[in-house]
């Protein structure tokens, strides 16, 4: 039993590949058409369907309307039952359906063609009533379903879905929509901290430690340890950034054998030290502690040190 469940697992899998890479021969200039005119809709893009068409309708709406491209989905049975209203002639409808033969669908298209609003099909069968009522159509070849009866939407509502994503994407290069516009739609959860986050909300409110070039082992280890930060700056008489000392650099030389408690933190320090701009994302801080394979780096504002951000902050934050 466990032979055959894998076997099927993977049955699945290779049949909605195919159904995937089948996609690239059907990307012709007839895409290019329907990309081009999706962007330059004044009103809406609506899309509807009916059964599991609808749900991949629903994803696709969520992934154009965080791309940038304003979107509405309209389920095909509640249209015919008083919510047509939404659609305006400044519109364009997206009817996702694999037979295009349904009778929701079927009707729907109908009204909608008689509104004068422009109609993009979605459909495995380029003879089936949608496709012929439309004024462009998607033509989806799909060989089969993956369940045995070969009945159930999956490979279908898999390639549906990934024509949508393309789509959408090719949305996004046309209106160059960049990480600054994505921040907007998206301010809430992780995603919206990663994108709003920066390093000054972060270390704001930590300790900024500090020691003069000259201070003895004693001051640079009382420092460290007040700060909790794993680190401090060394700086000279006019307050300019030299160094850095962290609890690593002190272990090693405490277990050195030329420890001296007379040594200053100018002959401990590491010079040039790893630092980041005060204004800069916090997730920016986390890709070089991460590239750099270390805990925490110096804050610049204005090129003065002005602080220290942990990695410890970050985790907190969820920047990750």
């Amino acid at each position: 039993m466990k032979r055959e469940i894998i076997d099927s697992l993977k049955d699945t899998i290779n049949i909605e590949a195919k159904a995937i890479t089948g996609l690239l021969a059907i990307v012709d200039n007839s895409f290019v058409h329907v990309v081009h005119k999706l962007h330059s809709v004044s009103g809406k893009i609506i899309i509807t369907g009916i059964g599991k068409s609808a749900i991949i309708a629903q994803k696709i709406v969520a992934t154009l309307n965080s791309t940038g491209s304003r979107s509405l989905f309209l389920h095909a049975a509640d249209a015919i039952h008083g919510d047509l209203g939404i659609i305006s002639k400044e519109d364009i409808v997206v009817c996702i359906s694999k037979s295009g033969e349904t009778e929701e669908i079927k009707y729907l298209a109908s009204i909608i063609q008689s509104m004068d609003v422009e109609i993009i099909a979605m459909t495995s069968n380029a003879n089936s009533f949608l496709a012929q009522k439309s004024n462009y159509h998607i033509y989806i070849p799909i060989e089969k379903e993956a369940d045995p009866n070969n009945l159930a939407p999956t490979a279908s509502t898999t390639a549906q879905l990934v024509i949508g994503d393309a789509i959408a994407v090719a949305l996004l290069e046309l209106k160059g929509f960049n990480s600054e516009n994505f921040a907007l739609l998206h301010p809430g959860g992780n995603l919206g901290k990663m994108l709003y986050t920066k390093v000054g909300d972060l270390c704001f409110n930590n300790e900024v430690p500090s020691v003069n070039e000259k201070a003895n082992v004693n001051k640079v280890i009382i420092e460290i340890s007040k700060g909790r930060l794993g680190a401090t700056a060394v700086i000279n008489d006019n307050e300019e950034l030299l160094g850095i000392i962290t609890d690593g650099d002190l272990r090693r030389m405490l277990l050195s054998d030329s420890y001296n408690p007379n040594t200053i933190a100018f002959n401990i320090m590491t010079e040039n030290p790893k630092t980041i701009n005060y204004d800069a994302l916090a997730v920016e801080a986390m890709e070089l502690m991460k590239s750099l394979s270390i805990t925490q780096l110096l804050v610049l504002r204005e090129n003065k040190y002005a602080g220290i951000i942990h990695i410890h902050d970050l985790i907190k934050e969820g920047i990750v």
